[in-house]
């Protein structure tokens, strides 16, 4: 038996099992509710003079009839709080504070806050018009205490790009696997009950804050995936920054494993598993002349990715050169989660 066929196979049973569920609910209705409460959107920000005017003037054009937007100045050293105070509006309030992370930013902009449901998102993003109002809608039960939506990633460089995909990919997870159970409602787009904090004693200040709170939100009711949520980020540009990022995000999801089916370890060497069979095989199908299995492969990953793409409204040419994109992603991600599993080992010895 070919060796490598069995590697691909095993991609094609990994990829096909979601690729699969994602269709399978992709034409599922999810449960929605016609609650609507007020709505506090919180913005923490550290030296975003450049950006926060766009994620401010996207907070304020939501399409949602009752609600305020608080921005926290987590004591910049640029001009973020006097960008920030130029905008003129009745529901704006900004404030500035000493620096001291997110998380207290977060915490102190909810001690501001007057909305039954706490909105947040990062001062690089913007927000869609119907963000607040699809985050809101998912509110379709009291045991349903929080809500993230959907991270795209914008810029036109590969890097920039391939993020994008790589955030296409986790909202075809998501779609698949976690519509009524979300492992983490990420940062720039997510949704908590202001009881649900207030019971966990606020935005937990974690490196990853927005993880760590989703998990302990979770302790009391779910937290739920809003496909339609949709939020527009920027990422890293640069290698060496990405790292940095990933880095510090992994090695915070090592401290804090569990609360949903991503996160949880057995999820996580699996995934490895199959990102060495994706970094091994299709060099291996070229140099050991298997060109049919490498089409096989080529196209098998296009398509996989094409019908989210075509669905989502991402790019083509994420579609068209997904199969580089992934195997940069593998390449990538078992780099860093060899160095995270080595750094805990090497902590605990």
């Amino acid at each position: 038996m070919n060796p490598l066929l069995l590697c691909l196979a095993v991609i094609f049973l990994w990829d096909g099992y979601f690729f699969v569920n994602y269709l399978l609910h992709l034409f599922t209705e999810y449960r929605t509710g016609q609650w609507l409460p007020k709505v506090s959107i919180l913005i923490p920000a550290y030296n975003e003079g450049e950006h926060i005017l766009r994620a401010l003037r996207s907070a304020l054009a939501q399409d949602y009839p009752d609600f305020e937007v608080i921005v926290v100045d987590d004591g910049s050293e640029d001009n973020t709080f006097e960008v920030a105070s130029s905008v003129k509006s009745p529901v704006l309030k900004v404030y500035r504070m000493e620096h001291g992370g997110k998380a207290r930013a977060l915490n102190f902009g909810l001690s501001k806050a007057s909305g039954e449901v706490i909105v947040t998102t990062d001062a690089d993003s913007y927000l869609e018009p119907d963000a607040v109002g699809e985050l809101v809608r998912r509110f379709h039960s009291d045991e349903v205490l929080g809500v993230g939506g959907q991270v795209r990633v914008a810029g036109g460089s590969f890097l920039e790009m391939a993020q994008d995909a790589e955030h296409l990919r986790i909202a075809m997870f998501r779609r698949a696997k976690e519509l009524d159970d979300l492992s983490l409602a990420p940062g720039p787009i997510a949704a908590f009950r202001r009881e649900a904090l207030e019971r966990i004693g606020g935005f937990v200040e974690d490196v990853v804050e927005d993880y760590a709170t989703t998990k302990a939100v979770k302790e009391f009711g779910k937290v739920v995936y809003a496909p339609r949520a949709r939020v527009w980020t920027k990422m890293p540009k640069s290698l060496a920054v990405l790292w940095r990022q990933r880095k510090r995000w992994f090695l915070g999801d090592l401290k804090n494993l569990g609360g949903g089916f991503t996160k949880d370890l057995a999820f996580l060497l699996l995934s490895d598993v199959v990102a060495f069979f994706d970094v091994i095989v299709p060099p291996l199908l070229l140099i050991t002349g298997q060109f049919e299995l490498f089409a096989l492969w080529w196209f098998f990953e296009t398509f996989t990715m094409l019908l989210p793409t075509l669905f989502k409204g991402g790019r083509l040419i994420n579609a068209l050169l997904f199969p580089l994109i992934i195997w940069f992603w593998a390449v990538f991600y078992l780099t860093l989660h060899l160095y995270g599993y080595l750094s805990v080992l090497l902590q605990r010895a």
